[in-house]
């Protein structure tokens, strides 16, 4: 038994030692710009000291400046590695001791000293020196941070600034990458960062350097880094108390011979360490900043508070004194207040009721919250019956066509869900008789104290009348272009007459042959069937051109087709011929065979080729001696327009004509009315296109429109 007993405290101890040595060695580091990076450069640190000194392993424990004081003072960390400022504190509270220096890294020179910068952005013409920043946004890093802030402070206090007193504003943000992005962003004035910080940032491209200025700079022969203080010892790695001195002579003895090129020191950016500095320049810091542990302590008697907080005494008497009266006065104002929201409750619903439009609010449930008069008048409904139902159900349930309207497409609910306003100007609402009607509206967000959206307010106005006005004007416009079109054709009647005229002569005589072949019975078969062919051909051919004609002169239906460009370029140079060959014009087609199609009223866009065809060879006939040549032109514009260009070799239009070419009543004719470009940019418009005028050098009158293409396919064989 008492082997077994011996066996089993034997194993125990063995297991307690195994669990010691397991026990990881904290060295608690100041995360002075964020855990994260704190991490990144000091952690290769701790993987040096675990493989230099065998047993125990290393492992960083990043420390906020307010973490770092407990930290120590709790025994949670073994070693602490923070900026002398804290660490003249902790030697002096809790008898930390330093074991080494770093030697921090400037490109290939290690310095074990640094400062403070304080800096501004380089366009600010209003800030140049320290004293400039009295009355300005100053945000430092930490009240305990000695490069980030400490530092800075000395050199404001010898040109006379307080910054708890100067300054508009003294802001502390904890991380030093953080001032420098709140300075860079104008959300301060200027700020203050330790030495080097500036640099590493450019040098990792998150700032550009030359985008900031250096206020109070300073020259140090040996120190390469911007400063505007003194310099001070690097950060000292120190050793907590119950720490074993054992222990932290070998972690001081691997420290002072890793080599400055080591991969840990890379990482963490510096240049390996030094024998311990002296840090009584921190110590007298302090001293001159009345700062801890050096911070004045004498006794604060009843007569110092008096003199002291006088005033706090006078206000408080004060105080008591119109209690009384406050009390009364506030009571007095609640009841104004009470008669005041009244009348503006009923001021806002006068005002609500007197407009004529519909006008509804929506809460983020989509239930309607009010209404006013014209709203129910409008729609039917009663106020009762549409507050707190929803409104999408009632009033917006279905689409035009009838199908049904989800309630995610609905922009009254986008408009509450992502605090956008919108503007719907051709939508449907339902009344309650079943009935629908056509309406624009605006849905803008309703927001509560906080900013916070809690709703949305929609104002709608029944545009029924507006849409008949377009209706007519829109049936005036097809009109007015039926008629341009009959005014068109009767100018081209001779030529057209003349070009039936000609197959129909061909017809008569080769009928008349036909005849006589069959009658003097000498004809083959094959003779008489060439001549009926010929018929067929020239009857082919009148029919074309009554063809083209009746679909110019009939009034066109509203609806679009899927129109191929250059099928109607091929029947308007049908009718165009006979004028050009009059006026000794040749037409020149050059067509992009693989456009794609178009919506389009076929008959609109025959006319409005067919009027700048005419307007050019018409042009071309009252020029000189120049060839006549009418060039009509087909492509495509980008993957979504289709471009047609007709273009002349006359003599072009003036400079006072062409900025009026497209008015109604402008015209370079004798006897022209000047409404066919101002109807064909009409027609072109309502396609949603453009007409326009260009120049092209050799040319006279050059006139493009664009098409949008129809997307729905493509026409590869036109």
């Amino acid at each position: 038994m008492q082997i077994l007993a011996a066996l089993l405290i034997s194993s125990t101890l063995l297991n307690i030692g195994q669990a010691a040595s397991e026990v990881p060695i904290r060295i608690g580091v100041l995360s002075h710009r964020g855990s994260e990076a704190t991490l990144k450069n000091w952690s290769p640190t701790a993987d040096y000291l675990t493989e230099t000194i065998p047993g125990r392993p290393f492992e960083i424990v990043p420390l906020d400046f307010d973490e770092v004081d407990p930290a120590v003072k709790f025994s949670d960390v073994d070693f602490v590695l923070v900026n002398p400022g804290i660490y003249v504190n902790l030697e002096v509270r809790y008898r930390v001791s330093r074991i080494a220096t770093l030697n921090n890294r400037a490109g290939d020179v290690s310095h074990n000293v640094f400062g403070g910068v304080i800096f501004t952005r380089k366009d600010r013409d209003d800030i140049h020196k320290l004293t400039d920043l009295k009355g300005k946004r100053f945000m430092a890093v930490d009240q305990t941070s000695l490069g980030g802030f400490q530092m800075a402070w000395r050199e404001l206090q010898q040109v006379g600034l307080d910054p708890y007193k100067d300054f508009q504003s003294l802001q502390f943000f904890g991380i030093h990458d953080e001032v420098v992005r709140s300075v860079l962003m104008g959300e301060v004035d200027a700020g203050t960062v330790r030495t080097d910080i500036l640099e590493r940032m450019d040098k990792a491209r998150e700032i550009d350097l030359r985008d900031f200025k250096i206020i109070g700079r300073r020259q140090h022969p040996e120190f390469f880094f911007q400063h505007s203080t003194n310099l001070y010892p690097e950060w000292p790695f120190s050793k907590v108390q119950h720490t074993p001195n054992e222990l932290a002579q070998r972690v001081a003895v691997a420290l002072l011979n890793m080599p400055a090129d080591h991969p840990a020191a890379e990482a963490g950016n510096y240049s390996g360490w030094t024998i311990p500095l002296d840090y009584q320049p921190v110590h007298d810091l302090f001293k001159e900043l009345n700062l801890p542990p050096y911070q004045a302590a004498t006794r604060f008697t009843l007569q110092d508070a008096v003199r002291k907080y006088w005033y706090w005494l006078v206000v408080g008497l004060a105080f008591v004194v119109s209690m009384a009266f406050m009390t009364t006065w506030v009571f007095r104002l609640n009841r104004q207040l009470k008669k005041s929201k009244l009348h503006l409750e009923q001021r806002y619903e006068l005002i609500l009721n007197s407009v004529a439009d519909g006008i509804y609010g929506v809460d983020t449930k989509g239930n309607s919250t009010f209404v006013n008069r014209a709203m129910e008048k409008i729609t039917g409904w009663r106020a009762e019956e549409l507050i707190g139902a929803n409104q999408h159900q009632i009033l917006h349930h279905t689409k035009a066509d009838g199908s049904p309207y989800p309630k995610t497409d609905c922009p009254v609910y986008a408009t509450y869900m992502d605090s956008e306003p919108r503007f719907i100007d051709d939508d449907i609402f339902w009344k309650k008789d079943g009935t629908s009607f056509p309406v624009e509206y605006a849905s803008s967000p309703i927001k509560d104290h906080k900013g916070e959206t809690v709703g949305s307010v929609v104002v709608f106005r029944d545009i029924s009348q507006r849409k008949q006005a377009e209706e007519e004007a829109r049936q005036h416009q097809l009109d007015l272009a039926h008629v341009a079109r009959l005014s068109t054709l009767g100018e081209m009647a001779s030529g057209i007459a003349h070009e039936l005229n000609q197959p129909l002569t061909a017809i008569a005589t080769n009928a008349q042959a036909s005849i006589r072949l069959i009658e003097s019975g000498s004809s083959t078969t094959d003779r008489l069937v060439d001549t009926l062919e010929r018929i067929g051909a020239q009857a082919e051919r009148a029919g074309e051109i009554i063809r083209h004609l009746r679909q110019l002169v009939r009034k066109e239906q509203p609806e679009l087709s899927s129109v191929n460009i250059n099928d109607v370029v091929n029947e308007v140079v049908i009718l165009l011929k006979p004028e050009a060959r009059k006026a000794n014009v040749s037409i020149r087609l050059e067509q992009d065979h693989n456009l794609g199609k178009v919506q389009a009223q076929h008959v609109q866009i025959d006319q409005v080729i067919l009027n700048l065809a005419r307007n050019a060879i018409e042009a071309m006939a009252e020029g000189g001696d120049n060839p006549r040549i009418l060039v009509i032109k087909t492509a495509q514009k980008s993957e979504d327009f289709v471009v047609v260009t007709v273009a002349d070799t006359g003599p072009g239009l003036s400079e006072q004509v062409k900025d009026q070419v497209f008015n109604p009543f402008v015209t370079t004719k004798q006897n022209g009315m000047g409404l066919g470009l101002s109807i064909s940019q009409s027609i072109i418009e309502a396609h949603k296109g453009k007409l326009y005028l260009d120049h092209v050098e050799g040319f006279g009158a050059v006139f493009r429109f664009l098409l949008p293409m129809n997307r729905g396919g493509h026409n590869g064989d036109a």
